[in-house]
């Protein structure tokens, strides 16, 4: 086994910090499922889709 202080030491910050995602790219997967969504059935009929998408977003720290 290696000593710990070989291992170089691994960086601790936030991935947006490095490089801000934008909205447009952050949680592609529940946007693609509102937006078909939106598209086949109407946004009225997508408010579960909708909210998980908002849900990602705010996790990730958009304020919406």
């Amino acid at each position: 086994s290696f000593p710990s202080a070989a291992l170089p030491p691994t960086p601790q910050e936030p991935r947006a910090e490095k490089k801000p995602l934008k909205p447009c790219c952050a949680c592609p997967e529940t946007k693609k499922a509102r937006d078909a969504c939106i598209i086949e059935k109407g946004e009225e009929n997508c408010g579960h889709l909708i909210e998980a998408h908002k849900e990602c977003m705010r996790a990730l720290g958009f304020k919406i």
